[in-house]
């Protein structure tokens, strides 16, 4: 079953096309399991997330369409969630909370810098990319430590420029997979990085066989902003994650995963 749960809608204010116009083009291209996952109200970066008023619309209309799409295609509503370390306290109990499929946890953020933002790359080059990619590989763990999310976000995101993981953070790695399979999450292949700088996708080929060795599940995500970036990237991500050694993925309904044969 062809499954894509990371996508958005124009109410994170970055993202263009209708949310039924998404699913139109999902239908056509035979996607089974189609799920909307905007960025979260948090009072931090406010000009690229949904506000906290938008919540109960954003769930609705989601909830309209699932169910005028029943029979035709199966339609989740998810959410995706900075996580910050350090800043936990940003995180909304109104978000933590919500009637959703799945919460998405995400690092965009190492502490204030958003580093998947071009407007922000100049900061690489000011950077020590190893102690990034520490503090970066800290932060999903602490995420995963958490507890309050079902799906890792783009794993491996800090690559997206180019400055890919270096080996000598392995154990940052290791520990941060741990934590992943101890919290019982998903990691997500998503196919963003193959139309970004990388040109791969997320995560890279080495990491997801180490999630592999750990027993940790996957699903797939187009992370769609607009209409033609829906379900692009699909077939390499599913041929990645056969390469591994993976014959299934996860959906998500009312937070409770759900396998699906590839």
């Amino acid at each position: 079953m062809r499954v894509d749960l990371h996508n958005h809608t124009p109410r994170c204010k970055h993202a263009s096309g209708s949310p039924s116009e998404f699913i139109k083009r999902a239908k056509e291209l035979g996607v089974g399991v189609y799920g909307f996952s905007c960025h979260a109200p948090m009072k931090f970066d406010e000009a690229y997330r949904m506000g906290a008023n938008e919540l109960e619309s954003y769930f609705a209309e989601i909830g309209e369409i699932a169910q005028a799409e029943q029979g035709a295609i199966e339609v989740l509503c998810g959410l995706e969630v900075d996580f910050i370390k350090g800043r936990e306290y940003l995180l909304e109990k109104s978000v933590l909370e919500a009637r959703v499929d799945y919460l998405i946890g995400s690092v965009h953020f190492l502490d204030t810098w958003g580093f998947d933002n071009p407007a922000f790359i100049a900061e690489y080059a000011k950077r020590d990319m190893v102690q990034c990619w520490q503090e970066y590989l800290k932060a999903i763990k602490a995420m995963a430590d958490s507890g309050l999310f079902h799906i890792v976000g783009h794993l491996d995101l800090l690559k997206v420029f180019g400055y890919t993981m270096p080996e000598c953070v392995s154990d940052e790695l290791e520990s941060a997979l741990e934590s992943i399979a101890k919290a019982q999450m998903s990691i997500e292949i998503n196919s963003a990085g193959l139309r970004k700088t990388i040109a791969q996708a997320y995560p890279s080929r080495e990491i997801l066989s180490r999630a592999f060795a750990y027993g940790i599940p996957i699903t797939f995500s187009s992370d769609a902003h607009s209409l033609e970036q829906v379900g692009a990237g699909y077939e390499q991500c599913l041929e990645l994650a056969r390469s591994v050694g993976y014959t299934e993925c996860m959906i998500y309904r009312k937070r409770r995963a759900i396998a699906c044969a590839l």
